[in-house]
């Protein structure tokens, strides 16, 4: 994890993007929002996917391990905000929004009492395989029975490239979240052609998944 502050100390940030994801904006009506509703953001950064969503008239909550990016994202949005030191969290909020600086797996159900959904673009990816079962099993144990997910995956030849991002396929997706939830797959294609990253390691496909889960409690 002290790699992944790192990364944001020297600015190697190759996963963040300056525009919204255009499969947030694609998809973002299978989350069945309301004006109003609290979407949650694991590993969030300084994700202008937040804003968008806060623009959008919802409410953001979000965890990250790097303070200097969730300042970030509030300084380039020119955003007010007060800081607060909770036990192992140093929280920023802003109108609408509130960010947890700190570990993921320290969160619990009643931090996201209010969560009406959660947005994963890159925090699944982000992981191993070692963590990311846990990460899955944790996620159920803090969101609430009906709870609708947005999931954003990649696949490729693991062996080609290391991560991350990290090769995550459709069969895992449905064993990290075979308990208590419901997995839908809306889209999968082939986008090798727009990752010049990809083609210059000599990588074969890229497949870009995206997923709607929803928490059953079964």
């Amino acid at each position: 994890m002290t790699d992944w502050i790192t990364r944001w100390q020297i600015g190697r940030i190759g996963w963040h993007r300056e525009s919204v994801h255009s499969k947030l904006i694609e998809f973002i009506d299978y989350l069945k929002l309301h004006p109003g509703d609290t979407v949650f953001v694991p590993l969030c950064g300084k994700s202008n996917d937040m804003y968008y969503l806060l623009e959008r008239g919802f409410k953001v909550i979000g965890v990250e391990l790097s303070e200097l990016a969730i300042v970030q994202f509030f300084e380039e949005h020119n955003l007010n905000y007060s800081i607060q030191k909770i036990d192992q969290f140093s929280i920023y909020r802003g109108d609408n929004i509130t960010l947890y600086c700190g570990d993921y797996f320290e969160l619990n159900s009643e931090l996201l009492e209010s969560v009406s959904a959660v947005y994963d673009r890159a925090a699944l990816v982000a992981l191993p395989i070692d963590l990311r079962a846990k990460y899955a099993q944790h996620l159920y144990s803090i969101i609430s029975n009906g709870c609708r997910v947005l999931l954003l995956t990649l696949n490729y030849p693991q062996s080609q490239m290391g991560g991350p991002p990290y090769a995550v396929n459709k069969d895992e997706v449905v064993s990290l979240f075979s308990k208590g939830f419901e997995c839908q797959q809306l889209q999968c294609f082939n986008d090798i052609e727009n990752e010049p990253k990809f083609l210059r390691a000599g990588v074969e496909f890229i497949e870009k998944a995206t997923y709607c889960l929803q928490k059953t409690g079964e």
